[in-house]
């Protein structure tokens, strides 16, 4: 598949096919394209917890907020929930701030799990101090991001914004409809 193909694959995915795995390989696969991937001077102060264990997932689980605009939907249900998660952490002895390095990192890990067939979703309502706990956190590193995990089992549209309607919403069907603003819109000039 070519870059933007895998580009538009990469969506919020929060429904999965929870009985599928996604081996340790994989998920180290994932923070190996992250760690790749460029830093603010270089310093590198993102860690990585990873995660595909049933058990303390459904603890994980326990400390996310899913999806704003579905007002009345509370997460995946049991069966469609992340097979695996991946903690994005700030190491606070290396630095205080990860600058703009935890966006690249964590885009380049999603489009690493797209390749390797999953899916997921940046998630970044969390209970800090309850996953901190649930995980064994020290207190140096500050939780940047949880990333739920695993084989899509929704089918996610992307169309265009439609008078000022931007907000992502479900049809009847289930299938999740993304609004993107047009190249036109967010292409402001053009000198060429």
């Amino acid at each position: 598949m070519n870059f933007l193909e895998l580009v538009r694959k990469n969506r919020s995915y929060r429904r999965f096919y929870q009985e599928r795995p996604v081996p340790v390989s994989d998920l180290e696969l994932m923070v190996e394209a992250a760690r790749l991937t460029p830093s603010s001077r270089n310093i590198q102060p993102l860690k990585y917890i990873i995660c595909n264990d049933r058990e303390v997932n459904a603890k994980i689980f326990e400390t996310l907020a899913w999806a704003g605009y579905l007002t009345d939907w509370d997460g995946p249900a049991e069966g469609e929930r992340p097979a695996a998660y991946i903690v994005q952490l700030l190491d606070m002895a290396i630095s205080s701030t990860p600058s703009c390095d935890h966006g690249i990192a964590v885009q380049t890990l999603l489009l690493e799990s797209v390749e390797l067939g999953y899916g997921g979703c940046i998630i970044a309502s969390v209970k800090h101090e309850l996953l901190s706990k649930i995980l064994s956190i020290e207190p140096q590193y500050k939780i940047l991001h949880v990333i739920a995990l695993g084989v899509p089992k929704e089918e996610v549209v992307i169309e265009s914004v439609v008078d000022g309607q931007y907000k992502y919403w479900r049809d009847s069907a289930q299938r999740h409809h993304v609004p993107k603003r047009s190249l036109d819109e967010i292409i402001l000039k053009n000198i060429s």
